[in-house]
């Protein structure tokens, strides 16, 4: 029980006395960075999921490909 207690005690005194924290500046514009790129990412997937997507006649969502199938 004592290794538990110990364990405890030195990761408290590890995250206050020896962990850099990030300033506030710094952590807006990493979650600024991190909001960029997740919005770049979710476009890429959307333009790919319109562009190959071919899914039911009777899906609204047939993306460009299905409307190609529909017209041939």
């Amino acid at each position: 029980m004592n290794g538990i207690a110990n364990f405890f005690k030195e990761s408290y005194i590890e995250l206050v006395s020896k962990v850099t924290w990030p300033s506030w500046k710094e952590l807006q514009s990493s979650s600024i960075l991190v909001l960029v790129g997740t919005i770049i990412i979710a476009s890429v997937v959307f333009i790919m999921d319109y562009v190959f997507g071919i899914n039911s006649a009777t899906s609204l969502w047939r993306g460009f490909l299905g409307w190609i199938y529909e017209i041939i």
